[in-house]
């Protein structure tokens, strides 16, 4: 195995233009794991620490850049206010010393059904930048991003570069079961974020489909349902009407950390909670204005 690394992210699109076998690795906190299982040896590693380029974010234009080198930890400390469901996500990632290294490029890299991040970037109507030393720079919506198991619209000489993200415009929440309540891959999980502007919701599901998933029907459902213009509370059927639609979206199967009926169930009572968390939050700001 070859561990190749570039001096400059110009120099990373290089390599990985004459190396596409090359698996890039910033935190590595999911490739150890899978090296010390003999789960799978990569032909060539691509370290991307030396591009210092990767560690930065900012606001361009009313959106947040996440370079895909930022860990976990700095969008905990320090977008918690602007990316809400983002930064509860990264708070249920590993440990602290994986949040230390682990970042959402490298989740968005593996692609796994059950990556922590991946639901919220889907609730949040993340954008994922690519890159290539053919073709430049390229946006790809995150509904377009996932194609299927550990499979995404990367082209073979392309690399994540960053993750761009509207700062929250409503309450945003994001919760999983695991078989435990810490150093847990999720059983299943769940995300919602609330538009006020456009009466909107978008949802993400993990770790119950071959990819992770929006429940499309459920966010319909409530375009139709919440009072958004004459706030109230919501009534039970509505949480409950959500929360079967929520699990109807989902596409699980039964392995080793749960059933597929299990995941179900499980979605629908994540559903109704975080709805309702995120409407009291809602009502909150609503009558403080």
């Amino acid at each position: 195995m070859d561990f190749l690394r570039p001096t400059s992210w110009a120099d990373a699109l290089d390599i990985k233009a004459g190396r596409p076998d090359a698996t890039p690795i910033q935190g590595g906190t999911d490739m150890m794991v899978e090296l010390n299982f003999d789960k799978g040896r990569p032909s060539a590693l691509l370290d991307l620490n030396p591009c210092r380029e990767l560690f930065d974010y900012k606001e361009i234009d009313g959106k947040i850049r996440i370079g895909s080198g930022v860990p976990y930890v700095r969008i905990i400390n320090r977008l918690g206010s602007q990316l809400p469901g983002l930064a509860q996500a990264s708070r249920t990632v590993g440990s602290p010393q994986i949040r230390n290294r682990g970042t959402v490029g490298g989740n968005l890299g593996g692609a796994s059904p059950a990556g922590d991040a991946h639901p919220a970037l889907l609730a949040g109507n993340a954008v994922v930048e690519v890159a290539s030393a053919a073709r430049g720079t390229r946006m790809i919506p995150i509904d377009d991003f996932y194609i299927w198991v550990r499979k995404t619209a990367l082209e073979a000489d392309e690399l994540i570069s960053a993750v761009w993200l509207p700062p929250a415009e409503g309450p945003q929440y994001f919760s999983k079961v695991g078989t435990r309540n810490a150093m847990v891959i999720a059983v299943c999980s769940f995300a919602i974020a609330l538009y006020p502007n456009s009466g909107t919701v978008r949802t993400g599901i993990g770790s119950s489909g071959p990819t992770p998933l929006r429940a499309e029907p459920a966010e319909e459902f409530l375009a139709t349902q919440l009072p958004w213009h004459d706030p109230a509370p919501l009534t039970e059927r509505v949480l409950r009407e959500f929360g079967a639609l929520v699990s109807a979206a989902a596409k699980p199967i039964d392995d080793v950390r749960g059933t597929a009926d299990y995941r179900k169930h499980a979605l629908s009572v994540l559903a109704r909670r975080t709805l309702g968390w995120a409407w009291t939050d809602y009502l909150t700001e609503r009558k403080a204005a």
